[in-house]
This record gives structure tokens, sequence and C-alpha cells, in this order.
């Protein structure tokens, strides 16, 4: 799926486009599992709406940006644990991160058209910081994205700077880190980027009248650990290609209580 040069690539710069991981079919099983799952949301009343609050466009505008995002998609339909071990996804994963590799978490985002919201630039590593950073966002694109739609930006070798103090561990200062700093990164439908979760990115509005739809895999090597207790689900430490080498740590540590 992906050549030497790709890997070398994705190593100094901290990301990597792949195309045409997903063929039509298989987009369209997602994108209909996507509005199904905000359908069945809305009807327990947890379609909830995600909106970064920041500084650099008015209060008036800012109350029109409507984000939705759901974590676990996997949990809701079949389709997405299909992509997550998809031939095609462990075949860059494991030539990226290693011959064995996690699930770590899913998360889908949509982004309306002409009023999606934009999300600020930021590291992923705040919110699950692991020892190794061997951690990567897998971005499957269900919709053709471009700028005007809020394609993702994305500072190149940025992850090289290592860990950032964010704001509120959520994002970086906007003056600082403007998104139009970034590197846009276009893609079509099928079409995944990989990006380290040291490396800086965000997205802009969508400011077209096209909605943008994607789910995010977060991959990790099975030797890799987290060095703080958060974002943990039940589906964490999923194998997703190799072996896990670690018999005693093969699962989150839950307790549950009486």
């Amino acid at each position: 799926m992906i050549k030497a040069q790709d890997v070398d690539f994705y190593n100094e710069q901290g990301y990597l486009l792949v195309k045409g991981v997903f063929n039509q079919t298989e987009v369209e099983e997602m994108r209909s599992a996507v509005g199904k799952i905000i359908d069945r949301a809305a009807q327990v009343q947890k379609d909830t709406n995600h909106a970064w609050q920041g500084d650099f466009m008015p209060k008036e505008e800012l109350k029109k940006l409507v984000l939705k995002g759901f974590h676990d998609v996997q949990y809701h339909d079949a389709s997405f644990m299909r992509a997550i071990v998809h031939a095609n996804m462990t075949a860059v994963l494991s030539q990226i991160i290693g011959p064995n590799v996690q699930l770590h978490h899913s998360k889908m985002l949509v982004k309306p058209p002409e009023n999606g919201a934009a999300f600020p630039m930021h590291q992923d590593h705040p919110y699950f910081p692991h020892e190794q950073h061997t951690m990567l966002a897998a971005s499957v694109h269900l919709d053709d994205a471009n700028v005007e739609n809020g394609c993702l930006h994305v500072i190149p070798g940025s992850h090289k700077q290592g860990e950032i103090p964010h704001i509120g561990k959520h994002y970086l200062n906007a003056k600082e880190y403007p998104i139009s700093m970034g590197t846009p990164c276009p893609a079509e439908a099928g079409d995944v980027l990989f990006f380290n979760y040291l490396t800086i990115h965000g997205s802009p509005a969508n400011l077209s009248d096209r909605t943008r739809r994607n789910v995010l895999f977060q991959y990790r090597s099975a030797t890799d650990f987290p060095t703080e207790n958060t974002h943990i689900n039940w589906g964490q430490g999923l194998m997703v290609c190799g072996e896990n080498p670690n018999f005693d740590n093969a699962s989150p540590k839950y307790k549950i209580e009486e």
C-alpha cells in the first residue's frame, strides 16, 4: 500500500496521506452508518454538538458553528469495525508503527455545510499521553475535503518539537499557532490521512455547501503504554495486527463498583 519513501516521509514530516484506502462501497456504508448514529443519538437526546469557543471570530458567528462528534463508533455500527482492521489499513500501520498495532479509540466528526466549526491548532498528545509517542490518528475521509469545507491542516515536522503546553490541555494559542500557518491536506472520499499525535494540526470552518464527514481511528504500538490514567474505554487495546507481547497487560484495568 505504501513504499519505503512514504514511511520516511511520515517519520520526517509527521503525517502521510494515503490515497484510495477504502473503495466507494465501503465509503457509502460508513456514510450511511454516520447518518444512522446521529439519528439514534438524537432520539435519546445525546445529539451533542461541540464548537470551539475561540477568539478569532465574532460571538454572533461563533453561535452559528456546529461540530458533531461521537466516540467509539465501532460500538454503534459494524462497518467501522471492518474499517479498523481493513487489510489496506493494517498494511500501512504495520509499516509506520510496527508489526504489533492496537486500537486506542475511535471518533467520528461531522462538519455540516456553511456552519461547520473550526478546530484550533493542537496536538492530540495531551488527551492521552504515551511513553513512546507511537500513537497516531488515521483520519478516514467519507467526503471530498478541501480548504473550503474545512480540511485538516498540519504543520510538517512539528512532531519533532515534542510535547507543547496547551491551553486547558485542549488547544494551542491561536495567535501563536493560527490555522493559516498549517499546510492544507485536501483529500478525496476513501483517502486516509495518518498523522502522529504530536503533529500540530487543526481545521478551518466549513464555509461550503458540502458536508465534511470523517472518522478517526487512533492506533498505537502494543508496547507503548499510557503515562496517565485517562481516556480509557472498554475496547482499548484491541489487536489490529500482529500480537501482544505483554500477556499481563492485554486490556485496560477496570474495577466495577458494586
